[in-house]
């Protein structure tokens, strides 16, 4: 990397932004220009370089040249290493330590201060043992924890924090930001390379989500892409690819070169199986241009699957065109609450009336962001518990002129109910630690019979809200993505008797086509497979043609709400009887198996896949597709919270670096980014209130966040599904949320009683 790059890059100060991101290649020089093997920052000077103090190394190494290469031949065991002056010494350290086959070898860590130290073994033991500091272990260190845990780069030269480590080691020596940026950097390259070989040596798809961000904190525009797909122990894993810095203008042509450039980096750009993005005209350009640089022979089926819209996103649309239908009815709750939320007296007030009252809610009131709806959910749920205290303190201020009268209190609370099964299906849909495929297709049909219901209301307003959202879902979803009904398909507690049970609720006369056309999808797919794996059957069943591998919605009235035990019934007296035995009619004629609490559908197809091979590697592929973006848009509240004023000049080369390193040292230790360790809850701000409108007309969509699984992290799948259809059912109940402070954001409240 040039010196311009090595004298600028410095820590949150960094301003130069004409600087390609080319990836890690660039950051070696960094590392080499900012420290050497103590910990002590270089300059970049040549000669000041010379003058430094030599490595202790070189009184057990001499310095040969074998064929023009310069070595490091071990005076000990004659061992030759490479001696280079980019290569460090750190490889000859070690050698001295752990690889040198001579006796007698002179330990290095003999003059070191050995301290004693409690082990912790796997049976839950501890014992006493010594331990030597190692200096370069202790960067390693400190870099993990200002990456894991969003500190300030300067975070090291922080008075108290010296002063602590002098305290606790005086061998420890004091480490610049900028050394620490270098270690950050080793850090980087190291987890990226296990990233990459975890990857590499997965024989699964990969799918893929990206989206937008625009920083609010220095306005300006990255991408980020994360790769989703089951390993070789059949374990859900998702990846950071990258966290890409994108210049302005943000075209079509700009992003699809940025989006491919970083499938060739990974070398996945041939096993794609789905990239899953949100609903706008720009990503169903960049889509076209995607399909058109990938080979069509290296896709699922050709690239008939190869777009996906995010769930969420459009569930979002839904429920706002609905919400828009009562914008009248709650207004003056809307005004109530940003009257008595405005001042910290008003605050005060508010809660002490509540307490006089003897109000059982410890909920505060918070006002909705108007773009989105569960914000909305969430003002309402909390101030329909309050509205004995509003009506008290009209009272008391003749300046509050909004209080809302019975009949919008009467229409907040049935909205609550209507709105509940939505809410609850958002948050099921945007679950990042079990998949999410299979789930899609009931909960769908569950959503669109019950918007059939609502249009039967005796009640005009839900009927006039029920047609509304009816008009955008047909837009959206009166055509179901094939991979999601086949991935219904792939669960065993369903098969193709939840196919059987929804059609002909779903279809008029021609229910028995539709049905004819998922068993040509499923052909084809295994066809795709037994191909691809040089094993091919020759059994079919019926003729294969799945161009259209949508499914058209024709919604007629009267349907009957979801009953797991009619379904139940139902597949019990439809079981079929297949004659063939090819490796998907041997699995569709095996019973169903019954739904449990602890049911896990990857653990299923591990133990089944030596019985159902093809299929398994079908399941792999499928069951890995995330149904929303949630996974790559959380990484943009890390970013809010990385980026925040104070730290708003950091280059986007390190917020890249700290944003991916991040997510895959949380990734291998325990599966996802754990937020009480990062921080407390009372700074939580949304940072993508001015996403990226090139992208969309519409706020990003940003559900992950309110629906995180901080409530529901206990809980196993089994059991939100269940909640799920039960609010899908009766309408009713209640959740508990947690509004936290200036989000605007809800999230199940575990002690919600």
């Amino acid at each position: 990397m040039s010196n311009s790059l090595e004298n600028s890059h410095v820590g949150e100060e960094d301003t130069n932004d004409d600087i390609p991101l080319e990836g890690v290649q660039e950051v070696e020089g960094v590392e080499e220009a900012s420290r050497d093997d103590d910990g002590v920052e270089q300059s970049s000077n040549k000669k000041k370089r010379g003058m430094r103090e030599p490595s202790y190394v070189w009184g057990h190494f001499t310095k040969v040249t074998i064929n023009g290469e310069l070595k490091a031949k071990c005076n000990h065991c004659q061992a030759k290493l490479v001696a280079s002056g980019h290569n460090g010494t750190s490889h000859l350290d070690r050698h001295l330590k752990k690889s040198c086959k001579a006796k007698g070898v002179p330990s290095v860590l003999d003059s070191l201060q050995k301290t004693l130290s409690v082990t912790r073994k796997d049976d839950g033991t501890s014992c006493i043992e010594t331990r030597e500091f190692d200096p370069i272990v202790a960067r390693q260190k400190i870099a993990t924890l200002v990456v894991k845990h969003e500190l300030p780069l300067n975070f090291v030269e922080y008075e108290a924090f010296r002063d602590w480590m002098s305290y606790a080691n005086p061998l420890v020596k004091n480490l610049s930001r900028n050394t620490l940026k270098s270690e950050i950097f080793k850090l980087y390259q190291a987890e990226k390379a296990k990233a990459m070989a975890l990857l590499e040596n997965n024989d699964s798809r990969v799918a893929i989500t990206t989206d937008m961000w625009t920083a609010s904190n220095q306005k300006k525009g990255y991408m980020v892409v994360t790769g989703h797909f089951v390993d070789k122990s059949w374990q859900l894993q998702s990846r950071i690819l990258r966290f890409i810095y994108l210049p302005a203008p943000h075209t079509t042509e700009f992003l699809s070169e940025a989006f491919f450039k970083c499938m060739l980096d990974w070398n996945v750009d041939r096993r794609i199986s789905v990239v899953t993005l949100d609903n706008c005209s720009t990503n169903d350009a960049m889509v076209d241009r995607l399909m058109g640089l990938i080979p069509a022979d290296s896709m699922l089926m050709g690239g008939n699957f190869f777009h996906m819209r995010c769930v969420a996103h459009i569930l979002n649309l839904i429920v706002k065109d609905g919400m828009k239908v009562i914008e009248e009815w709650i207004k003056k709750i809307r005004d109530s609450v940003a009257y008595w939320t405005g001042t910290p007296k008003r605050v005060e007030t508010f809660e002490m009336a509540a307490r006089q009252l003897q109000v059982k809610c410890e909920k505060k009131l918070v006002l909705d962001c108007v773009t989105r709806w569960n914000s909305t959910y969430v003002m309402l749920d909390i101030a329909v518990k309050y509205k004995i205290v509003f009506s008290r303190l009209q009272q008391r201020d003749k300046h509050y002129t909004s209080l809302p009268t019975d009949g919008e209190w009467e229409m907040a609370e049935k909205m609550l109910e209507y709105l509940l099964p939505f809410y609850s299906m958002t948050e099921l849909f945007s679950g990042t630690q079990y998949p999410t495929s299979n789930l899609f297709f009931p909960m769908i049909c569950e959503m669109r019979i019950n918007l059939d219901e609502w249009d039967l209301s005796s009640v005009p307003v839900i009927r006039e809200m029920a047609g509304q959202m009816i008009m955008k879902f047909d837009k959206y979803w009166a055509q179901i993505h094939g991979i999601l009904v086949m991935a219904v398909i792939l669960d065993p507690r369903f098969k193709m008797q939840l196919v059987n049970y929804y059609f002909p609720q779903l279809y008029g006369e021609g229910v028995a086509n539709e049905i004819q056309r998922v068993r040509n999808l499923s052909n084809d797919l295994v066809k795709f497979y037994e191909i691809k794996s040089g094993n091919v059957s020759d059994a079919v069943v019926g003729e294969s043609s799945s161009a259209d591998v949508r499914f058209n919605f024709n919604l007629g009235t009267g349907c009957k709400f979801f009953d797991i035990k009619k379904f139940e019934a139902f597949a019990s007296q439809n079981s079929e009887t297949i004659v063939s035995k090819s490796d998907l009619e041997r699995y569709l004629e095996e019973p169903l198996i019954k739904s449990t609490s602890d049911f896990d559908i990857l653990n299923w197809w591990k133990v089944n896949q030596g019985k159902y091979p093809i299929l398994a590697q079908m399941a792999k592929d499928i069951l890995a597709i995330p149904v929303t973006t949630v996974a790559s848009e959380s990484a943009f509240s890390t970013g809010g919270r990385v980026l925040t004023p104070h730290r708003s000049r950091l280059h986007p080369m390190t917020l890249e670096a700290l944003m991916c390193t991040q997510h895959w040292l949380w990734a291998n230790s325990k599966g996802k980014i754990l937020e009480s360790e990062i921080f407390n809850g009372e700074e939580f701000v949304d940072e993508d209130e001015s996403g990226p409108q090139h992208m969309s007309s519409l706020e990003p969509w940003t559900a992950h966040e309110q629906l995180k699984q901080s409530g529901n992290a206990s809980c196993n799948l089994e059991m939100q599904v269940a909640a799920a259809f039960q609010h899908l059912e009766n309408g009713f109940g209640r959740v508990g949320l947690r509004c936290w402070p200036d989000s605007g954001r809800a999230r199940p409240d575990p002690n919600y009683k």
